[in-house]
Formats: C-alpha cells, structure tokens, sequence
C-alpha cells in the first residue's frame, strides 16, 4: 500500500512537470524570440500571448490534452471516479457558490499582478508587444483555450492530481502548495497573477473536496480574459 501511495504521486509529479516544462519552455522560446536590447520583463512577457496568438492558444489546447490520458488513466487504476470528484449533486448549489465567491476574491487579488507595470525598469516600454485585432478563429480559439481546456483540465492537473495522489505523501496543504508552484512556473509569463490566484482557488478547493469549485473560479476567470479582449 505504501509502495502504491509514493508510486501514485511519483505518477502525478511527473504528469505535471512535463506539462509545465513543455509549455513553459514553449512560451520562453516565444518570448525571447522577440527579444531586444532595452525590453524588460514584462516587454518580453507580452510577447508569449500576444504575438502569434492562435500559435500558443494550439499549443495550449495540445499540451493539455496531450496529458490527459496519463491523469485519467491515474484515476481509473486507482479506482477513483473523476466525476465523483468534480461534484457531488448534493453539495453541488454551495461548491458553484464557493467558486463564484472565490473567483471573485481571486479577480480582487489579482489587482497585485498589476504592480509589475508600476515598477520603473520592469514596466513595459514600447518594446511590448500591442494587442493585435481578434478575428473570428482567435476568438474561437479562445473560448476553447482559455475557457474550456484551462478551466476544465488544468483544474484537473494542478488541483486534482496534488489532493487525490500527493496529499498522502506530502500533506494536502504541501501537495496544493507545490502544485500551485508548478501552475506558477508554467504561467510565468504573467508575472505572478496565477500564484494568487491559484492559492485563492486551492483554499476553495481544500474547503469544499470538489473540483467543481476551482473549475467554476477558472472558467470565469478564461471567459472574463475573452470579453475583455474582444470589447478592449
């Protein structure tokens, strides 16, 4: 049984790890491939998502499905019935009302991630990347990206995989912990936003059990990040 327990986290560390470094190492190449004496942080950062958008929406929605079957096949050989631990019908009023109240502090957190662009040095400069125009297909992409396979499968990686199978070895407090570190890692490119706010998500998740909650949180935050692109 022990053997088990360390091999299940092994499994999941390993999942993750790939999948950050992948997409980050992909979204470092985008940046720096852009790179010009002068540029700042956040000069290099603009140009993960902004040049070549529909690039790194693909490959986004790739890595993350390329993955998946590894995380589900985790939850089968152990088991574990993923949907029983998405939602539960009868908690399932409080834990969408936990993810609204909870996406709601994390937009109100992520007020900080501004404070980069504050920052003489760091700010961006007119070496940033601008916002190009959303045609039809970027928007498209989007919705899938941003809204679907962020806010669906990414909650089941960094949330699901460090509760079910590292919180036995590492503490359920640890394994959040870290996973958030790794969810960090893999979007760096937003300076820090996604460690607030996967903290804020990470608490509702330990307080409600359901990934419904962390879900309902990232999904708002993906479909917020839409509009505001198309309206901006």
């Amino acid at each position: 049984m022990e053997e088990k327990k360390y091999s299940n986290a092994k499994r999941a560390i390993t999942i993750v790890s790939m999948l950050t470094l992948f997409t980050a190492g992909f979204e470092l190449f985008m940046a720096f491939s852009h790179y010009q004496p002068g540029m700042t942080i956040c000069d290099v950062a603009s140009h993960v998502t902004r040049d070549n958008r529909i690039v790194y929406l693909f490959l986004l929605i790739i890595a993350n499905l390329t993955f998946l079957p590894s995380a589900l096949l985790l939850y089968k050989e152990n088991g574990i019935s993923l949907k029983d631990e998405i939602y539960d019908k009868k908690t399932l009023g409080k834990d969408i009302l936990y993810g609204v109240v909870a996406f709601v502090i994390a937009e109100i957190a992520g007020l900080l991630s501004e404070i980069p662009d504050l920052i003489p040095g760091i700010k961006a400069t007119e070496l940033a990347c601008s916002q190009k125009e959303m045609g039809l297909s970027v928007t498209i992409m989007e919705i899938i990206a941003m809204v679907f396979v962020s806010g669906i499968i990414k909650e089941i990686y960094f949330r699901g995989l460090a509760k079910k199978f590292c919180a036995p070895v590492f503490g359920e407090t640890a394994a959040l912990l870290i996973f958030n570190v790794l969810f960090a890692v893999l979007d760096w490119h937003n300076l820090g936003y996604s460690l607030i706010i996967g903290l804020v998500w990470s608490f509702a998740y330990k307080k409600t059990g359901h990934l419904i909650t962390p879900m309902i949180c990232h999904t708002l935050v993906g479909l917020g990040a839409v509009i505001s692109g198309l309206v901006g």
